[in-house]
C-alpha cells in the first residue's frame, strides 16, 4: 500500500467566529432558558467559545481520503474515502452571504442503511472553497481511476482521435447486440 500523502490542508475564514456568535446568540434569544444566558454569551463567553471552536476546525485532502474535524463538545472527526464522495455541492443562503461564507456539503455513498445525515459532512467557511472543491474532485477521479485501473490519457492524443467515429461505432455495435438478445428472447418464448 501506497502511504498517504496531504495534498492541501484548508484555512478557514476568521467570520465563522462571527457567524458561530450570532446563530447562537439567535437560538438563545428564541428561547427560554436562553435569555437568561444572553448576558454571559454577549460579555465574553461568546467570543471565547467561538474562538475555540474556530481552533478546531481541520479540514485536509490527501492522496487518499478527505480528512475533516471540528467540535468543542461533541467533537467530530471524520475520514472519507475520495472514492466514495457521491456529491459536492454549496449552500449559501442569505445568512452565510452577509458573512462571506460558504458552507461545502459533501455527501458520501454508504453509511450502512442509518440515517442520511451519517452520509453527509458540511465544511464552513473554507476559504477558496471553489478551488478547494475542484482539488476534491480532482483527486477523487485520479484515485478512481487508478483503482479500476484506467490509463491516463494523454489529452493531444484524445484532441486528435476521431470520438465521434469511435462513439457511432459503439453505440451501433450496442444496436446490434440488443438486436440479437431480442431475437433470442422471442426465439424462447415461441
Amino acid at each position: 500500500m501506497t502511504e498517504e500523502v496531504i495534498l492541501n490542508e484548508a484555512s478557514f475564514s476568521p467570520r465563522v467566529k462571527t457567524y458561530i456568535f450570532f446563530v447562537v446568540l439567535f437560538f438563545l434569544v428564541t428561547t427560554v432558558i436562553g435569555i437568561v444566558l444572553i448576558p454571559f454569551w454577549v460579555l465574553g463567553v461568546g467570543q471565547w467559545l467561538s474562538a475555540k471552536f474556530f481552533k478546531t476546525l481541520s479540514c485536509t485532502i490527501t492522496n487518499k481520503n478527505l480528512k475533516f474535524s471540528k467540535g468543542l463538545i461533541v467533537h467530530i472527526e471524520k475520514t472519507i474515502p475520495l472514492e466514495n464522495i457521491q456529491d459536492l455541492s454549496f449552500v449559501g443562503g442569505p445568512v452565510l452571504r452577509y458573512f462571506g461564507l460558504t458552507l461545502i456539503r459533501i455527501e458520501t455513498a454508504g453509511g450502512g442503511g442509518g440515517h442520511h445525515n451519517q452520509n453527509m459532512m458540511s465544511m464552513l467557511g473554507i476559504n477558496h472553497a471553489e478551488q478547494f472543491k475542484t482539488q476534491i474532485l480532482q483527486q477523487r477521479e485520479k484515485v478512481i481511476r487508478e483503482k479500476h485501473g484506467y490509463a491516463t490519457v494523454n489529452p493531444a492524443i484524445q484532441a486528435s482521435a476521431p470520438s465521434n467515429l469511435n462513439d457511432s461505432q459503439l453505440l451501433l455495435d450496442i444496436k446490434n447486440e440488443l438486436i440479437g438478445i431480442r431475437k433470442a428472447l422471442e426465439n424462447k418464448t415461441h
